[in-house]
């Protein structure tokens, strides 16, 4: 059989239609297989940010949300508290926070966004331990000074009611700030801090 005989629009419309088989098949395989890899639902919904009502705080209390997996502090200062806050800084180690984590809206003395409320993960900069909320003015371990904060009883880190460090402890660095921002007067959305940028 001679090569002037062979038809090769039909070899050409072969090899088109087999191509494009192909490449449909090949989307078909790779999209499920691509989809496994995006994080489950379950995975969104604990990175997703959380609101937290604030309406029922009352002054010199703590409470606890959580966010991320980890716990999340909202404090409401008193005035007092505030004015220690401003004068009493001698004994920390970050007393600016300018190595520390938060967001540049919370970049100031109080570390907050409003004075009164303040927010923070509760979780130590050292191992990861979990201060506990020692208000009181009293001594304790870190000294006859301790004018209240957060105190990690696993090493003896210590943090005031900015959470900012004190010296000579294990905690490197203050307690994080995470990003946040206010809905109203009386809800706080954390892990969004797109209204404060």
């Amino acid at each position: 059989m001679s090569e002037q005989g062979v038809d090769n629009s039909k070899r050409q419309f072969l090899t088109t239609a087999l191509t494009v088989v192909g490449a449909v098949g090949t989307g078909y395989i790779a999209v499920p297989f691509l989809a496994q890899m995006q994080p489950s639902t379950r995975a969104k919904a604990a990175g997703s940010p959380v609101e937290i009502d604030i309406s029922k705080i009352e002054p010199g209390q703590l409470i606890r949300a959580a966010w991320r997996g980890k716990p999340v502090w909202v404090l409401f200062r008193t005035p007092e508290v505030l004015e220690i806050l401003a004068t009493d800084t001698g004994k920390l180690a970050d007393p600016d926070s300018s190595e520390s984590n938060q967001p540049a809206s919370s970049q100031n003395d109080f570390r907050s966004i409003k004075p009164e409320i303040f927010i923070a993960v509760g979780l130590c900069t050292h191992l990861g331990c979990s201060p506990t909320f020692r208000p009181e003015i009293a001594p304790n371990d870190l000294g006859p000074e301790w004018k209240g904060g957060f105190f990690c009883p696993c090493h003896g880190s210590g943090f005031d009611l900015a959470g900012r460090v004190f010296r000579g402890v294990p905690a490197p660095t203050n307690l994080d700030v995470p990003p946040h921002h206010y809905i109203s007067d009386t809800r706080i959305l954390i892990g969004d801090n797109e209204a404060n940028a």
